[in-house]
């Protein structure tokens, strides 16, 4: 099998990271967790961040199959509805995206929000493969952080989302509504079985002021140094450490925002009647 050929793209402003994965020998690509520019002050969506990353596919001559997310993000609106109508591609998400639409539906008292996984393209069930060209995936249900959180493996490379960041920051927060610290650790316990030399390419990185942005690390760095989870942090400690942290956070900026459009597949809210689109603020509910 070839060897998966990777480019990731960061976005400052988010801390996220986009990763195009693709063939070498066929030139089909996916895109993994990409970003719409939102400027919360104005209520403005802008293109700048997807735009790069089409022009840099459309340079390197790929042809897209697949636009990825790992879990429905609290902390940038996805762009894939932007790119797939430039690129083409179908969408995808692991399958527990219809019990995070059902909170979400709930929160927003919003009947338009689906509930059975629409308009995501293909809902990924844990262990499920698909291929790339001649390159094969695996799709992995990492959840905690959300619980719809899945993990997209190929050879000795895992895109893991929120799962874990470097080491020096430690794992994702579990407070978001279905998360669940336990769950997280399990999770994780899955992914650090993996061979040491598993390269784990993250969605966000929040660097130190002594270090630039990264997003790839080893199972061998997570268990030798992950200030959270290295090896033989137990269960219940992460658990005890991950909820008192979480009570310490501020909500994401962009959470209310970002969520009621990526449970939608990153669609924006039909316009109303004066041709607007509107995203709801509900007061007082987290």
């Amino acid at each position: 099998m070839a060897d998966a050929h990777i480019r990731s793209f960061y976005d400052a402003a988010t801390a996220t990271v986009t990763h195009v994965v693709n063939c070498p020998v066929t030139r089909r690509a996916a895109i993994i967790d990409s970003v719409l520019d939102y400027d919360p002050k104005a209520g403005r969506v802008s293109h700048l961040s997807a735009d790069l990353i089409a022009a840099w596919v459309r340079e390197e001559g790929l042809t897209v199959d697949w636009l990825l997310e790992t879990h429905c993000h609290a902390d940038h609106l996805s762009a894939a509805p932007y790119l797939q109508q430039r690129l083409g591609g179908r969408i995808g998400i692991g399958a527990h995206i219809t019990a995070v639409q059902q909170v979400f539906r709930k929160l927003f008292n919003d009947p338009a929000i689906p509930t059975d996984g629409q308009p995501f393209d293909h809902l990924f069930a844990d262990g499920e493969r698909f291929q790339l060209g001649e390159l094969s995936f695996e799709v992995l249900h990492t959840p905690g952080h959300t619980p719809a959180c899945v993990s997209y493996k190929v050879g000795d490379e895992v895109f893991i989302g929120d799962t874990l960041f470097m080491p020096d920051y430690g794992s994702a927060r579990c407070d978001f509504p279905g998360g669940d610290a336990a769950t997280l650790y399990r999770s994780v316990q899955r992914l650090l079985a993996l061979p040491g030399h598993t390269r784990l390419h993250l969605c966000h990185d929040y660097p130190p002021a002594s270090r630039p942005a990264m997003w790839v690390s080893t199972v061998d760095d997570q268990l030798a140094h992950n200030v959270h989870l290295h090896r033989g942090v137990g269960e219940d400690d992460f658990v005890a450490m991950r909820k008192s942290r979480d009570r310490s956070l501020q909500m994401p900026q962009l959470l209310l925002p970002a969520v009621q459009v990526n449970v939608r597949g990153g669609c924006l809210p039909e316009p109303e009647d004066n041709g607007r689109r509107y995203l709801k603020i509900p007061l007082n509910a987290l």
